[in-house]
């Protein structure tokens, strides 16, 4: 299991910032003969994490049969698959044929735009000064981590373009409850938003400083 640079730094800085036995999960995590280990541990209890460190597929459409008392002579499951940067699309595409183990079944993509694979860098001016943003802003740590979403950024990263996604402050309960992107309420703190504002204001400014 690989890690790319975004990963391992979040993790090594929650390595930093935690204690205990949390403390050295998040360490385990670093190490090759631990990390399977630990990401069955966050199968269990935080599958957000276990997203982070391998490709992920979720069954979201399914369709098969036209009447109730007619069994159906064919049926067909589209999975919303979310690949690491540097995993090899028929890598993943096998794995997931031996998974499903019948060769009655096919496997394929759909026919659509894949992004091309590619990581932000940390060592950046852009990422020193969205570090310093926080640290005025908030008073905290940047903790880079990549997201298990899909980014139109990626056809930027793809041209050479350092690419970073920012975003306003949330509650903490939020995804406890499964609200978050695209989710039945996707919401921010009001009191975040101007505050955000002034972030963003600073990074622009001090960026476009450096030209």
């Amino acid at each position: 299991m690989r890690l790319n640079e975004t990963t391992r730094a979040y993790f090594t800085r929650l390595a930093e910032g935690s204690s205990g036995a949390e403390a050295q999960r998040y360490r385990d995590v670093l190490d090759p003969h631990k990390v399977l280990s630990v990401d069955r541990y966050f199968h269990a209890n935080d599958p957000a994490k276990a997203a982070l460190l391998h490709a992920t597929a979720s069954p979201t459409m399914i369709s098969g049969g036209y009447r109730l008392n007619v069994i159906p002579s064919e049926a067909k499951a589209q999975l919303d698959l979310r690949m690491l940067p540097d995993d090899d699309p028929d890598t993943v595409l096998q794995s997931i044929r031996y998974a499903i183990d019948d060769p009655a079944v096919s496997v394929a993509f759909a026919p659509r735009d894949l992004r091309p694979p590619g990581v932000a860098r940390l060592d950046t001016d852009a990422f020193r000064t969205i570090e310093a943003a926080v640290r005025r802003q908030y008073g905290t740590t940047t903790l880079p981590i990549m997201s298990t979403g899909a980014t139109d950024m990626a056809f930027l990263r793809a041209k050479g373009v350092e690419c970073y996604g920012i975003g306003p402050a949330i509650d903490t309960e939020d995804a406890p409850k499964g609200f978050g992107s695209h989710s039945d309420q996707e919401r921010i703190l009001e009191s975040e938003l101007h505050r955000f504002v002034r972030f963003t204001w600073d990074v622009v400014t001090e960026l476009a400083a450096r030209r």
